[in-house]
């Protein structure tokens, strides 16, 4: 006879509306009826070992937790930055897709962060160089010349995609891991909600992480980095959601504001961009030369001369509802897998984490769940990362 799983009850329940399953999908997953689902959460019957595990990974949590006496309380592991006016936030609860991306990219960090540490790595200079009431200027300047964007940089690139390829690949440089991607692990059907979050960042001064989720607009996410570079900077570590219908200096809360407005000076100084607009000139034809000049996105562009208040809120609503519109937005998970891993996981992580399998330090069990990928996949990696060297 099959072994019983004495599980709470409740908490099975709570896991199930949590993640958005219905008794008919848990109970397909299980090949029961819905009936016995409702059974084992009210704690009439017991389900097997075999069962109750099989439900655990459907609900996406670990298998433990059914054992709890009551549901766990879920709090958001980062400081939330996502409030409104008055300080609530827009959310009760962070959604268990958001939770994951974010303890996942904590296990990453702390691991990134132990091995530097055993090698003599040394604190980085710049994170928490200024603080929150710094000239907004002032940090953006250090940002640009820590990470060199300048027009050298922005003549290099070919398009502001490209561009913003670049700005990661100088952001690791530096010593930021950017980890980039728009589902959970690699489960396209767990996206990330662009609703909920555009991105946060994991301060520390000898591994610093930023998040980018590609969930968002391309378009978009140019701007994101930028913003979320800039809580390295002023040491304020959160989990981001800034209204883009609004400008740099209307966001609720003073962090963002900041951040917002640092990112805006990094990526169009304002004193280029206001040389080079042209009054007289149509908006959008302002905005398309403009992106040849500063490799951003006409959304990046548009979102400056808004902030500048050279272009009024009716039309600056209806081009940017327009822009959005026209990118394509989505998971982007499509083309080269390991191209993917890369960006999901960040380069400058899977290459310590090969180096450090190479030397011993790690084993390749260990190596291949922090990048969520099978250990036979870790040797197709590395003749990735020897391809484009």
């Amino acid at each position: 006879m099959a072994t019983e799983a004495y599980i709470t009850g409740e908490v099975l329940r709570w896991a199930r509306v949590r993640d958005g399953v219905s008794l008919a999908e848990a109970a397909k997953t299980v090949q029961v009826t819905p009936e016995r689902v409702t059974a084992w959460e009210d704690e009439e019957e017991r389900p097997t070992l075999k069962k109750a595990e099989a439900l655990a990974h459907k609900l996406n949590i670990p298998f433990a937790y059914l054992f709890l006496p009551d549901p766990p309380v879920e709090t958001m592991p980062l400081p939330d930055l996502r409030t409104l006016p008055g300080g609530a936030s827009p959310f009760d609860s962070p959604s268990p897709n958001l939770l994951w991306v974010i303890n996942d990219a904590q296990a990453k960090q702390q691991w990134y962060r132990d091995y530097i540490s055993e090698v003599g790595a040394t604190a980085l200079p710049y994170v928490g160089s200024f603080g929150e009431d710094a000239d907004p200027d002032e940090v953006a300047d250090s940002i640009g010349s820590t990470l060199g964007i300048d027009d050298d940089l922005r003549s290099k690139a070919t398009s502001w995609d490209n561009f913003l390829t670049l700005l990661v690949r100088q952001s690791e440089a530096a010593g930021v891991l950017v980890l980039r991607t728009g589902i959970v692990e690699n489960n396209t059907r767990r996206t990330l909600d662009v609703s909920e979050f555009r991105g946060f960042a994991i301060v520390d001064d000898l591994a610093p992480l930023v998040f980018i989720n590609s969930s968002d607009a391309i378009v978009a996410r140019i701007f994101t980095l930028a913003h979320e570079l800039a809580h390295i900077w002023i040491a304020e570590s959160g989990v981001s959601n800034p209204d883009y219908r609004l400008r740099a200096s209307e966001q609720p809360n003073a962090i963002e504001r900041h951040c917002n407005m640092v990112a805006a000076e990094v990526l169009v100084p304002r004193e280029k961009f206001l040389e080079l607009w042209g009054n007289a000139e149509d908006v959008r034809l302002n905005l398309r030369r403009l992106t040849r000049e500063f490799r951003v996105s006409r959304f990046v562009l548009l979102r400056r001369a808004f902030d500048l208040e050279l272009v009024e809120e009716g039309l600056y609503r209806a081009l940017y509802d327009e822009f959005r519109a026209e990118s394509r937005a989505g998971n982007n998970e499509g083309g080269d897998f390991y191209n993917n891993l890369l960006a999901k996981s960040s380069r400058r992580l899977s290459e310590s984490l090969l180096s450090a399998l190479a030397q011993g330090a790690v084993s390749y069990r260990e190596a291949a769940q922090l990048l969520n990928i099978k250990v036979s996949q870790l040797e197709k990696l590395k003749a990735k990362l020897l391809s484009i060297q």
